[in-house]
């Protein structure tokens, strides 16, 4: 048999693809080498799919070419995937942030796009590994687990590097590559950072801490909570930060985001002058970070004995406290993977390789990068939507 088109990848890309393909009545063909489709998915927002965001704009993604995505997202929208989890009878709700996840399991959201699949007459292998991917007259030839199979176009929706224990790897760079395609340097992204060990000396006992902090990098920056670990810092405001951050560079995070700390600290003096540092502090921080900050300022009086410049000095190092990360935890906690398959090479109202008529490539290996909060979803049915229009 020769498929219209054969789809690697039974993520969120490459589903949506497929139903959208199946749909206008192509004879469609989705491998995946996992033994479960959508496991992305499964695991996403604690089990329950932060599936979009109501925020959904360009700017909230990170590409060499930050306005190529846009296409793809005007023409389907986060509205657009709603009104389909409202069509399959799936509940939803906001958090913070314009965020969305369903009420329930978001094996509800693998169930949808596998029954969008079927219903469309899609064929979904399972547990496939896929070997070579070549050029054959003007179709491809993809091998696979069970043989041969030949396709007028091909859709690489095989993911990024990230979590590798879910089985994602390299290989839809390596078929960019094959055909001439160029690449983005791809790192880890929405990851944990790693500190060295004289900051981890004093990071380990704060670890399970989390406040509400605006971390910064250069002129980017993200007010969220952040979490303090036995490696690092996590938490959505790090995790944010270390799209944008690299190697031997600082971050700025200010731990009182939005007051005055040191009008804060003259009131407290005023007030109640004989307490310690530590003890004002509790009233913005928890206080076993308090109790950090108050050593690491190298107080050791009541508040009553300092003035106005020590007062200022110690607020101003808790609202600009300097950290120089060493490094990230990897791939193997990465949400996302940062670069990937240059968006130059792809047209963006298609998701085609511009040199090679019939490739399609869509999802997290293409260079676009959402923020987190479900712009990596939405990139995924976005794209995946474009994609399917157009085999």
């Amino acid at each position: 048999m020769v498929w219209d088109t054969i789809i690697l990848g039974a993520g969120a890309a490459g589903m949506m693809a497929g139903a959208e393909a199946g749909r206008r009545g192509r004879s469609v063909l989705v491998i995946d080498h996992a033994r479960a489709p959508g496991e992305k998915i499964r695991i996403s927002g604690g089990g329950r799919c932060n599936f979009t965001n109501l925020g959904i704009a360009p700017d909230r993604f990170l590409s060499q070419n930050p306005r190529f995505a846009l296409s793809a997202l005007k023409r389907f929208t986060q509205w657009d995937f709603i009104a389909r989890l409202d069509a399959a009878g799936i509940g939803w709700h906001e958090k913070a942030l314009g965020q969305l996840f369903c009420d329930g399991s978001a094996t509800q959201v693998v169930a949808m796009l596998v029954g969008d699949m079927a219903r469309a007459g899609v064929s979904l292998w399972l547990d496939c590994a896929v070997g070579e991917v070549r050029r054959e007259g003007s179709g491809f030839v993809v091998g696979t687990a069970r043989g041969p199979q030949t396709a007028r176009t091909v859709v690489v929706a095989t993911g990024g590097k990230s979590i590798p224990k879910m089985g994602a790897t390299g290989f839809g760079y390596q078929i960019a590559e094959r055909f001439g395609l160029p690449l983005v340097e791809t790192r880890p992204a929405l990851v944990p950072l790693t500190f060295a060990d004289q900051e981890l000396a004093w990071m380990r006992p704060l670890a399970g801490v989390s406040v509400p902090a605006r971390v910064s990098s250069g002129r980017t920056g993200f007010a969220e909570a952040m979490l303090f670990t036995h490696r690092g810092l996590s938490g959505p405001a790090i995790l944010q930060i270390s799209s944008y951050w690299r190697e031997g560079e600082p971050i700025l995070i200010d731990l009182t985001p939005g007051q005055d700390l040191a009008a804060g600290l003259r009131a407290a003096k005023a007030a109640q002058g004989k307490v310690a540092l530590r003890t004002a502090l509790c009233h913005w921080l928890p206080e076993r970070l308090a109790r950090h900050l108050e050593v690491a300022a190298g107080v050791t009086a009541p508040l009553a004995e300092l003035g106005g410049a020590a007062l200022d000095r110690i607020a101003t190092g808790i609202r600009n406290w300097q950290l120089v990360p060493v490094g990230s935890e990897g791939y193997r906690t990465a949400e996302v993977t940062l670069g990937g398959v240059d968006t130059r090479a792809l047209d963006g109202r298609t998701m085609e390789a511009k040199g090679v008529p019939g490739l399609f490539f869509i999802g997290e290996v293409v260079d676009v990068t959402g923020w987190l909060g479900g712009y990596n979803f939405q990139w995924a049915w976005s794209s995946g939507w474009a994609a399917g229009q157009a085999l």
